[in-house]
């Protein structure tokens, strides 16, 4: 995939990411293993 973000859309989502670091990976673990991913609260 490529594309691109604004900077302050990014910065957001960036600090979304690590707010969330956690539920990231523990989500790739999931799919990993082929199982239901859990839900993370979106960027509001």
């Amino acid at each position: 995939m490529s594309g691109s973000l604004p900077g302050r859309q990014l910065k957001f989502v960036l600090a979304w990411t690590e707010l969330h670091k956690d539920e990231l990976m523990q989500n790739w673990e999931l799919a990993a293993a082929d199982q239901e991913l859990n839900q993370i609260v979106p960027l509001a």
